[in-house]
């Protein structure tokens, strides 16, 4: 007679070895005593004595916590451990405490003959025997210590199909699943980046009952540091979706409290529950502490055993397992049903993941044929998760509308699924409602091509899509005169459960009708639209007033080399790298809208940012073109931002800071100008340039200095090099013209 199935199905959710040792231990006393019912304590010396005979063998057996042989276990914690299996077992399994006996259920005892006790008996063997043989050829020390060796110098390799790569990704994770206590309930995923090198490399254990993503959730993670000088084994949660979705300071306040509350659930005795968890430098560190709930620290050189090792990461895995069982019986998953709609389409990123994504956008335009200068994609990147408007400034047929339509249609926004729109502007444009709408002589309001957009991408089911506003040629009509409402209502962004939202754009007194009411009522700027405009510079268009500029940063597309040649052989890159037309807007969104927001995580380099821009003010106060707080945020958000993602060096970074937000402020013809001008060169050259600003002699003939950029050439060793080449153009302006303006070409 075949077992029952309740029976059969015992051991496929491993608990270290210790289930099948019990059983075995029980059927031998049956056995001995030929009774239903025998006594625990025998049971307990049989299932002792099977872990100290195997040990004095010299094979390798699941230890007692904290020991490493048996025979040195007390009593005490003997009655702990084999608690553990029964009541796993207790739905088989009654153990009487009055007179301290252990045996089957009487329903399952009435189907256990000694053919199905032998079939049991067969059945434990068999597992045990499996269990152990995994126990005895894994090597996990042998694994940590050649990845923080090799890691490093690795790096400098090329990425695609690296050696490292096979072994995070195929090779741990398939060695982990033999191992006995992770059973087929758990994901394993390992990770050294998604088409460039991690700066954190990862090995995860997930259970598929919580969580499938290390974006979310709860899992089990070794987390190696950026210097290879450590390992650590972490209980952690995901932080890139929390970060994303609330914003980064409620997203830390978040995990925070999400950490006490499992730390208080869990004993976690074995764990270090601080904060000390030392990664990175910058950037991620401080992401890794706030999500980590505890963590195991291994020193290169000095991992410890195979048998420590894996010791560790069953004690670690049961806390995981008492947890999830926790979570899931009281139905307290986490945040993991409200965020489904945002993600159903697109996995959301890790910081590391986004270089590779913006090379992939790169590949798409060069495979279009159009080539834009170094770190220009990296630049517009950077400039829209800064704030969702940028301009782009330079001459006609440069290629600035092309850059808007190619990039939006790398992630998936095209004309033709409505997430790219091109809005010509026209000189007669002279107020908000050519742009937003207005109400026709019924009493119906008509929804200008912005409005359209807007209704369209707040739509829930398209809320995690990105949508692109290009609008054309943006100083044919005076900006201020019909973007004014929508640069208003730009500045009330404001974080509400988690989203970023704005105040109404169209006033309830243009709404008369209940359908109207209903369609256009409420309407702000979704967090998910990105306004891109472009500009002429030349003497035909209208300048900007410094509210438009403080709002956006500007893009100068003026230095083309016309001697770039479609590059028929440019294909696409079979990498790791996710698909960026499937990425969801949260890709661009902001995650900062106060300095606050950011302050506590990046105050160093918040602190350096500012005390530049404070130098600069200085000079321009003496021609009122000082910037106030939303430009010195909005430098800081771009610097953070950019050593988030490792895009940049910082000087190259800054240097695109102040070419996009400080010099479109400065104009005129005094002499005040100039001497701006000459100072924020002298800034811009630096100590290393070898060109000397000399002040006397420039105040009166300044070419000697800007005809060193004949021919858009910029010395090499120029601190700012973007910079110096705009303000030698801006100088040249003013001694051969008398004036000088940024917005002339």
């Amino acid at each position: 007679m075949p077992l029952p199935e309740s029976v059969t199905q015992i051991f496929k959710r491993k608990q270290k070895s210790y289930k099948m040792v019990l059983i075995l231990s029980l059927i031998e006393e049956l056995r001995a005593t030929n009774l239903e019912r025998v006594s625990f304590d025998h049971v307990k010396d049989r299932f002792l004595e099977y872990f100290i005979s195997e040990q004095e063998r010299g094979n390798r057996v699941d230890q007692p916590p904290g020991r490493e042989l048996w025979k040195d276990a007390p009593k005490s914690q003997l009655k702990d451990i084999i608690n553990s299996p029964v009541n796993a077992l207790s739905h088989i399994l009654f153990v009487n405490s009055e007179d301290n006996t252990i045996g089957f259920h009487s329903q399952i005892q009435r189907q256990l003959g000694d053919e199905e006790l032998s079939q049991l008996e067969s059945l434990a063997n068999d597992e045990l025997q499996s269990y152990n043989a995994a126990l005895q050829h894994f090597s996990l020390q042998g694994y940590l210590e050649k990845i923080m060796t090799e890691y490093t110098s690795a790096k400098k390799e090329t990425f695609a199909s690296h050696a490292l790569g096979a072994l995070f990704r195929q090779t741990l994770p398939s060695e982990l699943k033999a191992l006995p206590f992770l059973d087929d309930q758990y994901k394993i995923q390992g990770s050294v980046g998604q088409g460039n090198w991690a700066t954190v490399p990862w090995l995860a254990i997930l259970d598929k009952r919580i969580t499938e993503t290390t974006q979310r959730g709860e899992y089990v993670v070794y987390l190696f540091a950026e210097d290879m000088s450590a390992v650590y084994l972490t209980f952690n949660q995901g932080v890139t979706a929390p970060i994303q979705e609330k914003g980064r300071r409620d997203g830390y306040a978040y995990l925070r409290t999400r950490t006490q509350e499992i730390q208080g659930l869990l004993s976690l005795n074995h764990m270090n529950k601080d904060d000390n968890i030392h990664l990175v430098d910058s950037g991620l560190g401080q992401d890794y502490q706030v999500s980590t709930v505890a963590y195991i620290k291994y020193e290169r050189g000095a991992v410890p055993n195979d048998e420590q090792l894996i010791q560790d990461l069953e004690n670690v895995m049961e806390d995981y397992r008492l947890y999830v069982d926790t979570v899931t019986s009281t139905g307290n998953v986490a945040d993991n049903e409200e965020v489904e709609v945002v993600t159903q389409e697109a996995d959301l990123l890790k910081d590391e993941q986004v270089t590779g994504i913006l090379h992939q956008i790169q590949s798409h335009i060069r495979r279009k044929g159009f080539f834009f200068p170094e770190h220009l994609i990296e630049n517009f990147y950077l400039s829209l998760k800064t704030k969702p408007f940028v301009i782009l400034a330079g001459i006609s047929g440069t290629g600035k509308t092309r850059l808007v339509k190619l990039f939006a249609e790398a992630l998936g926004a095209t004309g033709i699924n409505g997430q790219f729109t091109l809005i010509p502007v026209r000189p007669d444009w002279s107020d908000p409602a050519d742009l937003l709408g207005y109400k026709d002589l019924s009493g119906r309001f008509k929804p200008g091509p912005l409005t359209e957009v807007l209704v369209e991408a707040r739509k829930p089911e398209n809320g995690h899509k990105p949508y692109f506003i290009c609008m054309d040629e943006m100083n044919l009509a005076r900006v201020e005169h019909y973007f004014s409402d929508l640069l208003s209502v730009l500045e009330t962004q404001d974080w509400q459960e988690g989203k970023i939202q704005t105040q109404d754009l169209i006033s309830s007194t243009m709404l008369d009708t209940s359908e109207d009411q209903v369609k256009f009522g409420s309407l702000g700027i979704p967090e998910n639209v990105f306004l891109i405009g472009t500009v002429n510079m030349d003497e035909t268009t209208h300048p900007f007033s410094k509210k438009v500029l403080d709002r956006a940063n500007t893009l100068e597309f003026n230095y083309i080399n016309l001697q770039q040649y479609p590059d028929l052989g440019e294909q696409v890159e079979n990498n790791e790298s996710s698909d960026a037309s499937k990425l969801n807007h949260l890709f661009l969104r902001s995650d900062y809208l106060q300095l606050v927001d950011a302050y506590d995580t990046n105050k160093e380099l918040v602190v350096r940012t500012t005390e530049r821009v404070v130098k600069i003010n200085a000079l321009l106060e003496d021609i009122h073109a000082h910037v106030g707080f939303r430009v010195r945020d909005a430098i800081c958000f771009y610097m953070i931002y950019n050593e988030r993602y490792k895009l940049m060096s910082e000087e190259e970074a800054f240097d695109w800071q102040l070419l996009q937000k400080i010099l479109p402020r400065i104009q005129g013809s005094h002499s005040s100008v100039r001497r701006v001008l000459l100072n924020l060169m002298k800034g811009a050259l630096g100590t290393g340039s070898g060109v000397t600003v000399d002040f006397q002699a420039f105040m009166d003939d300044a070419s000697p200095l800007y005809l060193k950029w004949a021919a858009g050439q910029t010395p090499p060793t120029a601190k700012h090099p973007q910079s110096a080449r705009k303000l030698a153009f801006m100088l040249r302006r003013l001694e051969e013209d008398g004036f000088t303006s940024y917005w002339l070409s």
